[in-house]
């Protein structure tokens, strides 16, 4: 870690026993970088990023300065910097090509007669399954294990390789299927908040900082975690050790004051803060929240709202180090000593913030006073649409005409084979599912006594929902078993399914034959309620044109209501087992109750236990055998997995330099055209813009 250190900003941090060298920002400020100490916190570990990798050449005295100047433009003035991350984070969708990359370098190192051993990444790579688990089974205690019987038979040519990557290159691991999301994973295990890197006979220590081949990598940012999502060139760049040129940002501050009311989740407040990020326009810029709002939230709140960064359109969704750091870092079983560091660390640096903390300087401010916050859910078609519960029903009727061009009076229609009709707004699909919700306990357990309190007054799903449940890790099941909450879950149809991003990547499975013929026959809007944090058309289910975000316990909620159509603020979702009217405030939770599951089944011992092997895997996983050494044996036949022709003919003279002559536009799209128009990660509907 060479640094010309222009500013001799390196110096020594005792924590207990243990010495650690770090780059003092404080002490570069006595050195000439004046006022540095105002910069907002995330703007503070783009700047230790530049001390501790400054070389004259990728990083020099001028971009220090540069960044020191942010104080007085904030960041109005463009200058290009280069970042450097401490880590990569991948999905295996998005994660497979890069290491097809590796793999493609060590075949042509060993064709000129290298050492093949030598390619590897230069920075820890940790790459998650967790993008290929569907919902092909649900409902059912069987659902789980049928479930992941598929996605091996689907999966196993990308599996084979990645079991030999793992096992092939230093410095990249590869969390198994059927461990959890790759976000909640990075948050209850893989971040470290502070990372160290062993130079010699010294530690390094200095800010966990992360890009991914995921959009949503900024959940991390709940954790004092500087990452963001970037694509896959970007990412297979940090992997070998390159620079990421960005330029410096501005840094929205979004300020966070009072507490969240009774009856409200975090999710209500992610969609506040979404639909208010949206209108201000953030593109482009960093958001670092700050205020004494922030000291009253958990980690797993502030996960909830990093994590959708790329709905409400930053770079990233930063919170500082604070106490609440500290106390997730040790609940989740982190190494004393690394918990010790962070939190000196963090104090040495200006990284923390507690009740006394100045607020920095911000390009722009925003500021949300919790207690306004009420019930919603977002849709039909976009994050940041925003909707007030006690409106939901009336919008969506509005939406029925004005974005579907349904009437309002459309018939039901008989479903064949079955003893129920469906119209326009029935809910065919009640997932819960995704990294934003399932990380935070409060909301899951919420779920639960909703479940449990309907399944006690005799309430039963509509049949024709859809139901699922897939959380982001296994400590969730471990947490919601302790409660009993998982039987009465199961009680609703909430089994389950998988450990993965399911129907929020549109890995919802398919409908059945019967309710999907009903809705294209007859051209309904068919729904979905999802506690996820993308909604889009055509992302979910090809047969579902309106999708909304939703907390889970609304998630069950709706699937007892079974509608859109109905006010679920104040008109029955379901009769109990006298055919008595049951509502919404009959089956709500207190935050009392909440909490008190919460103290008393969510055990550090339960994230000690699940981490311990989770780089082992299931029979499946171990079962595989490896094929190839320190090369891969590509197989010819694999229409999947293939060796790319890019080092064909590579000799150990570099090739010339040439300009890339008449490139073409490929194409043009308006606001609000996401991948999911192009290609949705599901299924793909053959009339559906990316079908055509």
């Amino acid at each position: 870690m060479p640094s010309n250190d222009s500013f001799k900003t390196r110096q020594d941090l005792s924590v207990g026993r243990k010495k650690y060298a770090y780059y003092s920002l404080p002490a570069a400020e006595e050195a000439g970088l004046t006022g540095i100490s105002r910069l907002p916190r995330s703007m503070k570990v783009l700047l230790e990023n530049l001390l501790r990798n400054e070389d004259g050449v990728s990083v020099t005295e001028a971009d220090l300065k540069a960044v020191a100047a942010w104080v007085e433009n904030k960041g109005s003035v463009e200058h290009e910097i280069a970042f450097r991350p401490a880590r990569v984070l991948m999905q295996d969708f998005t994660g497979v090509p890069a290491v097809v990359d590796l793999a493609a370098m060590r075949d042509a190192m060993s064709a000129l007669g290298a050492d093949a051993a030598k390619i590897n990444p230069l920075v820890p790579v940790d790459l998650v399954i967790d993008h290929s688990v569907m919902v092909d089974h649900f409902g059912t205690a069987k659902a789980f294990g049928q479930n992941v019987e598929r996605e091996y038979e689907r999966n196993i040519e990308r599996y084979n390789f990645l079991r030999w990557g793992s096992s092939a290159f230093n410095n990249f691991r590869v969390v198994p299927p059927g461990t959890g999301i790759c976000h909640q994973v990075n948050l209850e295990n893989l971040a470290q908040t502070v990372w160290t890197l062993d130079e010699g006979k010294k530690t390094v220590a200095y800010p966990d900082t992360v890009v991914g081949t995921d959009s949503h990598t900024t959940m991390i940012n709940g954790l004092a975690v500087l990452g963001w999502g970037v694509g896959g060139i970007e990412a297979e760049a940090a992997m070998l050790g390159q620079p990421i040129p960005m330029l410096i940002p501005e840094v929205i501050g979004f300020k966070l004051t009072g507490r969240l009311p009774e009856g409200t989740t975090a999710t209500d407040l992610v969609l506040t803060v979404t639909q208010m990020l949206r209108k201000k326009g953030v593109v482009g810029k960093f958001v670092e929240f700050f205020g004494p709002g922030v000291i009253s939230l958990t980690i797993e709140d502030q996960a909830t709202i990093a994590n959708m960064a790329p709905e409400y359109g930053a770079t990233c969704g930063f919170f500082p180090v604070s106490a609440a750091t500290i106390g997730y870092l040790t609940a989740t079983g982190r190494d004393k000593a690394r918990v010790a560091l962070v939190e000196a660390y963090a104090k040495a640096q200006g990284l923390w913030i507690d009740e006394t903390s100045e607020d920095p300087v911000f390009s722009d401010v925003l500021e949300l006073d919790m207690a306004s916050v009420v019930p919603s859910i977002a849709g039909p078609k976009r994050p940041q649409d925003k909707v007030e519960l006690t409106v939901a029903a009336p919008s969506f009727e509005t939406a029925l005409g004005e974005v579907f061009g349904r009437a309002v009076d459309a018939p039901r229609v008989k479903v064949e084979g079955e003893k129920f009709d469906l119209g326009d707004g029935d809910v065919v699909i009640a997932a819960i599912t995704s990294c934003t919700n399932t990380s935070n306990p409060s909301v899951l357990i919420a779920a639960g006594l909703v479940a449990r309190k309907a399944h006690k007054l005799g309430l039963k799903v509509k049949p024709w929902v859809k139901t699922s449940l897939a959380p982001g890790s296994q400590v969730v099941t471990d947490y919601l078993t302790a409660a009993g909450l998982q039987a009465d879950l199961d009680a609703m149809g909430f089994n389950l399914v998988g450990y993965g991003c399911t129907t929020c990547i549109g890995n919802s499975g398919p409908l059945s034959d019967s309710i999907s013929k009903a809705i294209n026959d007859n051209g309904l809007v068919a729904t979905s309620v999802l506690s996820g944090n993308r909604n889009f058309e055509g992302r979910v289910n090809p047969d579902v044109q309106a999708n909304y975000l939703a907390s889970p316990p609304l998630v069950v909620a709706y699937a007892l209501a079974g509608s859109m159509r109905i006010d679920i603020s104040k008109d029955p979702i379901g009769k109990d087992k006298k055919g008595k009217d049951v509502f919404l405030k009959d089956v709500w939770p207190t935050s009392a109750e909440i909490a008190a599951i919460q103290k008393k089944c969510v055990t550090p011992a339960m994230f000690a236990k699940r981490y311990a092997d989770v780089f082992k895997g299931d029979k499946h996983w171990q079962n595989i055998k490896v094929e190839g050494g320190q090369t891969y044996a590509w197989d010819e036949a694999s229409t999947y997995v293939a060796n790319p022709p890019y080092f064909e003919g590579l000799s150990m003279e570099p090739a010339p330099i040439v300009d890339i002559v008449e490139a073409r536009v490929l194409a043009i799209f308006g606001d609000s055209i996401t991948t999911d128009h192009i290609s949705p990660a599901g299924s793909i509907k053959k009339t559906s813009p990316a079908g055509a």
